[in-house]
């Protein structure tokens, strides 16, 4: 019996590997200052109180994704929710489908559900596209969830919507669901609407942390069919009974002043890949697909194990990538767009130098 993972051995090392200065390694936007926003002690119902549920957190989510408000389960961050998600839908033993590469923290979770994990593969050869045949070769009568990210966390590729459609064609045969971790989705160029819409085998995670830049408000959501949807607000009165109500008063106070908080991202964004796409481009040791949407890239180096160049990156310039041993890709790495302008070039010019010190 294959062992379960009990821990996440990603996110303890993202939590606290030695910072740098240009941490290419970042996969979110520049934190957004909600005290530029304006707003006032008593918006934030300090009365102590609980607030199961909270329904004007979840018009808002409903409203901002087309959904209706018993269709959204609030969680803390798109990891929760995605754990949350995952224990409402598998049981021990159950057949699970995940993507390859993909973000550790999913793998992790299933197998701590007891999953038995089946894998599918997003090939570099194809821009890692979402390929239903590959998902078909894999699947089987047993299989109950398939798990995607959409933007591709670590590539960025876009799913469209025909893509999604087949999958869950795929999943309906067979009694399955898809879940759809859609955080980086915001990023998409030009904007997408949530695969929520594509039928009740889709399951959405999401939250305000890489593309709004408001991480330390833990403001996830889960949207899924309203059945669905009650089993899981159901599970997490044993996991976390119910969320820190001023951070969901602060979660509304940004929902309603959303483009402020966005602000300038989109064009960081557009500058920072097109300037890593110019990068990439130059280099004869990398191999990667252009850059259109979203905060993160996979490029891969003909040098081998990105390990060494990351270790060379903070030994000798005081920068960082993310290796691809955390994404099951070890001559890949990831590389994250969310840095200010200067500080992304410069970052990029580290990077060119640590590649050339390893030809």
């Amino acid at each position: 019996m294959t062992k379960r993972i009990m821990q996440s051995d990603y996110m303890h090392w993202a939590k606290f590997k030695k910072p740098v200065r240009y941490a290419l390694t970042t996969s979110e936007v520049p934190h957004f200052r909600m005290d530029s926003l304006p707003l006032s002690l008593a918006e934030l119902d300090m009365d102590g109180a609980s607030h199961p549920r909270y329904e004007p957190l979840r018009e808002r989510i409903g409203q901002r994704y087309g959904a209706s408000v018993k269709q959204v389960v609030t969680a803390d961050g798109t990891s929760m929710a995605n754990f949350l998600a995952m224990a409402s839908l598998i049981e021990p033993g159950d057949e699970l489908l995940v993507e390859r590469p993909t973000y550790e923290p999913l793998l992790g979770a299933a197998s701590f559900l007891g999953a038995d994990i089946k894998r599918f593969d997003r090939k570099p050869s194809d821009a890692f596209r979402l390929d239903p045949a590959a998902i078909a070769q894999a699947m089987s009568p047993s299989t109950r969830l398939i798990v995607i990210t959409n933007l591709h966390n670590p590539s960025g590729a876009l799913a469209e919507d025909a893509e999604l459609r087949a999958v869950g064609y795929l999943a309906a045969k067979v009694g399955a669901r898809v879940l759809v971790d859609e955080v980086y989705l915001d990023a998409t160029v030009p904007p997408r609407r949530s695969s929520v819409h594509l039928g009740p085998e889709f399951i959405i995670t999401n939250s305000l942390t890489k593309v709004y830049g408001l991480s330390g408000l833990r403001c996830g959501w889960i949207l899924a069919e309203p059945e669905l949807a009650e089993r899981m607000w159901r599970l997490n009165d044993l996991f976390g009974v119910n969320q820190a109500h001023q951070a969901e008063r602060l979660a509304c106070i940004a929902f309603d002043h959303l483009d402020e908080v966005l602000g300038e991202t989109p064009a960081l964004l557009d500058t920072n890949r097109r300037l890593f796409n110019s990068f990439a481009a130059s280099r004869d040791d990398l191999q990667s697909m252009p850059a259109e949407h979203g905060i993160t890239a996979f490029p891969r180096w003909s040098g081998g194990d990105t390990q060494r160049l990351d270790d060379r990156l903070r030994e000798a310039y005081d920068t960082s990538i993310v290796a691809g041993r955390w994404f099951e890709m070890p001559d890949h790495f990831r590389v994250g767009f969310g840095l200010p302008t200067v500080d992304f070039a410069e970052g990029l010019s580290r990077l060119g130098a640590a590649l050339d010190d390893l030809r």
